[in-house]
């Protein structure tokens, strides 16, 4: 085995508020196509770096509840991770990647890792990949490298870092850093784009695991030891690791930048200019996206006219725009955003205010998406409710039971195999069945195509924490 090895740390832990309503809690923004119609911002971020030489499989750190989601989404572009960590909760970037940094450790003492955040778009994938095995020479003399972004506006939702001296554009050299910057207002950020000893911070890093936890422990020994313990005591849970609880909860919140990168004298910053944005907004989102000869992008069901500068998205009804300027639509099946583009950092605040007055259309979508496959809410009512579910070749729903709620099933496509109370039946289009209340019931699909069928449920209480499993394969 290379004692070089390259390993991507993939950070896909967050929740995507501001690009509500499309991204929610339940299923964030790095999990959504928004460029690519196949690819979704995390399987773009793994595949972004399959062509450096000596690459291994990614770790992953992800939220406990988006797992199954993870696992998929690399199944499908034939990626076997070296590891799917699980935070039980966030704690952001330093906690993060000194976890990614022990589990490379185990795997070789001479790992060298490229931390990635799972929300960026990089437009010239080789310029990128040529600072990329630049940064790997530095991380191998044992520099700790950051990517600072060649800025091309005064941004101010961006940090910046100073850099000794001015970066060359012809000439890419590793820069000692100075000091990071905080976002800035707008005065300053116009200053600063004016002196090439600034640049953005991508978030974007390389450095051998070794170095990186040196340093951690050097400047936050509490990170260190939480970190370790947790790692230590982790257990294997299926395809993921499962952190141990109550050692993470014992580790601060902090970002890599506070907890390190701003007091290490290793630091340095390689410039790059490369198409980088970070996907935060829906204003970044149209930046990035095709449009047509009047500045409009649009996607789904929509009609255009004399209208300019939109983005416009329908994943289910039609949008028709008529002498509209500068705005973000974005209709879902459960809700629709109108917002000026100049104002979308504060979609945001009305995720929170949806929170704080319990509009369940903050937090989740209408189609929930589960290990064996998804389920859509069509319609509902106090004491009963439609939902249309979708089962993939081979899934299987846990063996369960509900106090409060009986359901029929209507096959739609495919083939089901349906246990009620220890029997099986084989069931196909067209073909339906009942459970009652209390009876144990199984679905799955035997089948070699998506199994599809409709679900009425019925009773006095609907709630998925009605759902009592006896069983399951995915270790719920």
């Amino acid at each position: 085995m290379s004692k070089k090895l390259l390993i991507p740390i993939i950070l896909c832990g967050g929740k995507g508020s501001r690009l509500w309503p499309l991204s929610r809690e339940s299923f964030p923004k790095q999990f959504i196509s928004l460029f690519d119609n196949k690819n979704s911002l995390l399987q773009v971020t793994e595949k972004r770096v399959l062509g450096i030489n000596n690459i291994q499989d990614p770790i992953l750190i992800c939220n406990e509840k988006h797992r199954f989601i993870v696992a998929e989404q690399m199944r499908e572009i034939d990626v076997n991770p070296n590891s799917i960590i699980l935070e039980p909760y966030g704690r952001n970037t330093a906690p993060a990647i000194a976890i990614a940094a022990f589990k490379a450790m185990k795997l070789n003492e001479e790992s060298i890792l490229i931390i990635l955040s799972s929300d960026h778009s990089i437009k010239n994938l080789d310029k990128f990949l040529e600072i990329v095995k630049l940064g790997k020479d530095f991380a191998e003399k044992g520099d700790l490298v950051t990517f600072g972004i060649i800025p091309n506006s005064p941004a101010t939702g961006y940090g910046y870092i100073k850099s000794e001296k001015e970066f060359n554009t012809e000439k890419i050299e590793g820069l000692k850093i100075c000091k990071f910057i905080e976002k800035p207002n707008l005065k300053l950020a116009k200053e600063l784009i004016k002196n090439k000893k600034f640049t953005w911070n991508s978030g974007i890093f390389m450095f051998k695991a070794k170095n990186i936890l040196e340093e951690i422990n050097r400047y936050q020994p509490e990170i260190y030891s939480a970190c370790e313990e947790s790692i230590n005591k982790s257990s294997k849970d299926l395809d993921f690791e499962r952190l141990d609880i109550n050692s993470f909860k014992k580790c601060p919140n902090m970002s890599i930048d506070i907890a390190v990168m701003e007091k290490t004298s290793k630091g340095i910053v390689l410039p790059l200019n490369a198409g980088w944005t970070d996907i935060g907004s829906w204003r970044a989102v149209w930046d990035n996206s095709p449009k047509d000869l009047n500045g409009n992008y649009s996607k789904g069901k929509v009609i255009i006219k004399d209208s300019r500068n939109n983005y416009f998205r329908s994943e289910d009804r039609l949008i028709v725009g008529l002498g509209l300027e500068d705005l973000i639509i974005v209709e879902t099946s459960d809700a629709i955003l109108i917002a000026n583009k100049n104002k979308d950092q504060k979609v945001k605040d009305i995720v929170n205010e949806l929170k704080d007055k319990k509009f369940p259309e903050g937090l989740s979508h209408k189609k929930v998406f589960r290990p064996w496959g998804n389920y859509t809410s069509l319609i509902e009512s106090k004491r009963w409710q439609v939902k249309q579910i979708y089962v993939k070749p081979g899934g299987k729903l846990s063996l369960q039971f509900h106090h409060h709620r009986a359901e029929h099933w209507v096959v739609v496509k495919g083939t089901a195999n349906v246990e009620i109370s220890g029997k099986n039946q084989i069931l196909g289009e067209n073909q339906s069945v009942y459970i009652p209340i209390g009876a144990e019931h199984r679905l799955s699909n035997p089948g070699k195509i998506p199994l599809t069928l409709i679900e009425v449920q019925s009773g006095s209480y609907l709630g998925e924490d009605d759902i009592i499993r006896v069983e399951d394969v995915y270790g719920r």
